[in-house]
């Protein structure tokens, strides 16, 4: 599997041709290059068609999912009204308290809900275009070290991944976080050709930008980058270590500005930092969502920690629960393709851009899957979609590469064993569940078919083994494309949303929804859920909004979401996103409803959800249940806040 560069020499082709023997071993044993005939036309219609029905997959019936994720939803909102709560990504345009999140992929919700208004689609068509973008991304960069073919099924792999459909067609961070790290990786291949400072630089901006918006998740893909340009770039080690230095500076300058504005900014004038205890938000990047969702010990957090509402850990874990049917499907037939390709590799010059790939997409695949299954605190399936580049890319590589070696028994038993261990993988995810029942027996089958076909492909016509490798692609990717049409399909909303049909799923990787939420999205009562206002409430939250500041307040982040996204108006979320956040204080509340700036409270005396963090939350809501009067609307407990006992 070792790669003959565009640079080769006619000498060595000369010398190859005086001896046939030699040539014809050479034949089997090398990899087309990227300049080889096969770039030929045929690449680009067949990428149009690639990108053209990731479009219409990503796209189709997206509106039927309304809000998706009200918590970033109404932050778009907010964000199309003030140009402050559009910078510090706010919950609300009177900017209360932000996200509990860098606001990177709010930037984007939000100037697209400037452009075309506030509704469904301009929430979400950006991360569909997102998905289109990261698929010819990744085509773009598998094709640069293995050929256009590989490209194409490293692409069609990562459109058809279950948890990839459901991010592409959600508002969650992840949709920018993916296309920004799969732009990076491309910076890295381009950097390799020349050991060109300058892409590698630009690979650490679009980290740094990918940290704006998941923060340090973005890192993960660190080590990969560093290691394939520390081995292969075609300079001296110094210049190396130069290179990478450069690029880690420009990483950290994407990613620190944000930060260092925000520490500079004066607290009095910016909103609350969500998530945080002290209103920083280095707590927030360091802790919350730093290294406290890998130990578990995050103040503020519901449950947390293994078996205590995460899931236990472990190696099997991306296996189990519903991270199976997000992601599961080509994990195994990745990591035998990464074996597969360092051994042909093994032997080939220190600056092979085959082998540097792997070193990438394998670092990227290893890194990211072992912090996920051993991170103790908070983990939802959806986080899963990061590994999926690094899957399409190993995959695509892999096959059509060995492919290529397929008259060699080592490659096509390769090429054999990983198309039956991706249906027995497919058969094991689908086994068990109510949902298509004969899509597991009829893919193992149909798999060790193709599997025992393919070893003696080279045995075969031309036409025969192509008929071959078309049946093994397909049963390849009809697990996870029907598990990806259906999470299509299916409307999900709330905070925690998953991949696949509405119902049914169960297999024997430990099936059946997991952690909170389940199903769908959902959750424990409010925390997770959006409320949907009745008509009556929300007519009620306008009537004379322009004379209040917020024309309501109600502890957490996502039921204060549905009552600013159905009044239009800004409503504060007491105590952040689980309730626990120390804002506002009861002091400052008490403050703000004596300015006349708050009109109602809602709720019926909903209380912090975190099983640590402040209880400021809990204070307001009782303080006001025991000094306004109430009424019930819409079934909903509304306190006006201008009135009194």
């Amino acid at each position: 599997m070792t790669a003959v560069t565009s640079g080769a020499s006619p000498r060595a082709g000369g010398s190859a041709t005086r001896n046939p023997r030699k040539a014809a071993l050479a034949s089997r044993e090398t990899v087309v290059a990227p300049s080889a005939p096969a770039r030929s036309s045929w690449h680009r219609p067949a990428l149009a068609v690639l990108l053209l029905g990731t479009a219409v997959l990503y796209l189709w019936g997206l509106g039927a999912s309304g809000w998706a994720n009200a918590f970033y939803s109404a932050a778009a909102q907010a964000g199309s009204q003030s140009w402050k709560a559009l910078f510090f990504g706010s919950s609300d345009a009177a900017n209360a308290i932000t996200v509990d999140k860098t606001p990177a992929a709010l930037w984007v919700m939000g100037l697209s809900a400037r452009l075309f208004g506030v509704d469904a689609w301009s929430i979400l068509v950006p991360q569909a275009l997102m998905g289109v973008g990261s698929v010819w991304l990744l085509y773009a960069t598998v094709r640069r070290t293995s050929g256009p073919a590989a490209g194409l099924v490293a692409g069609l792999v990562l459109a058809l991944t279950p948890a990839a459909a459901l991010m592409f067609r959600f508002n969650n961070p992840d949709a920018l976080l993916v296309l920004l790290l799969v732009a990076g990786a491309y910076c890295v291949v381009r950097a390799l050709e020349k050991a060109s400072p300058r892409w590698l630089a630009l690979a650490g901006v679009a980290v740094g930008f990918g940290f704006l918006a998941k923060m340090l998740q973005a890192f993960l893909v660190l080590p990969a980058f560093a290691v394939a340009y520390l081995v292969a770039a075609p300079v001296s080690p110094g210049k190396r270590l130069l290179h990478l230095l450069g690029a880690l500076v420009s990483t950290l300058l994407a990613a620190g500005w944000y930060l260092v504005v925000v520490a500079l900014w004066p607290a009095a004038s910016r909103p609350y930092i969500g998530g945080s205890q002290t209103n920083s938000l280095w707590e927030l990047v360091f802790g919350y969502n730093g290294f406290g969702r890998i130990t578990g010990d995050e103040v503020g957090s519901v449950g947390g920690g293994a078996g205590r509402g995460w899931g236990s850990t472990g190696l099997t874990r991306l296996f189990g629960s519903e991270m199976a049917g997000g992601i599961a499907w080509l994990i195994p037939a990745a990591l035998l393709a990464l074996g597969a390709g360092l051994w042909f590799t093994r032997r080939a010059p220190r600056t092979d851009r085959s082998r540097a790939a792997l070193l990438l997409w394998g670092g990227w695949l290893l890194v990211t899957a072992l912090v996920f299954s051993y991170m103790s605190g908070i983990i939802h399936p959806y986080y899963t979609v990061a590994l999926a580049p690094a899957v399409g890319a190993l995959v695509g590589t892999a096959a059509v590469q060995l492919w290529r070696l397929r008259s060699h028994a080592l490659a096509s038993g390769l090429l054999s064993g990983g198309v039956a261990l991706t249906a027995v993988t497919t058969y094991l995810v689908l086994s068990g569940s109510s949902w298509q029942p004969w899509l597991a027996p009829t893919v193992l089958v149909g798999g060790l078919l193709a599997a025992v076909a393919l070893f003696f492909a080279a045995h075969l016509t031309r036409w025969a083994a192509g008929f071959v490798a078309a049946l093994a692609l397909v049963v390849l990717l009809s697990g996870t494309g029907a598990y990806t049409l259906a999470t299509a399909a299916t409307t999900h909303s709330g905070a925690i949303p998953s991949a696949g049909p509405s119902s049914g799923f169960g297999g024997r990787f430990g099936g059946g929804p997991g952690g909170f939420g389940g199903g769908r999205g959902g959750g424990p009562g409010a925390l997770l859920s959006t409320t949907s206002p009745g008509a009556s409430l929300a007519a009620l939250l306008q009537q004379g909004a322009s004379h209040y500041k917020w024309v309501a307040a109600t502890v957490l982040s996502n039921a204060a979401a549905g009552y600013q996204l159905a009044s239009g108006a800004p409503v504060m979320a007491v105590g952040g996103f689980n309730g626990t956040d120390p804002y506002p204080t009861l002091e400052q509340f008490q403050q703000y409803v004596t300015a006349g700036q708050i009109h109602y409270f809602l709720g019926d005396g909903m209380t912090m959800q975190g099983s640590s963090g402040s209880d400021a939350a809990q204070q307001i809501a009782e303080w006001v249940a025991s000094r306004f009067p109430s009424s019930t609307v819409d079934g909903v407990t509304v306190y006006d806040l201008t009135a009194t006992v």
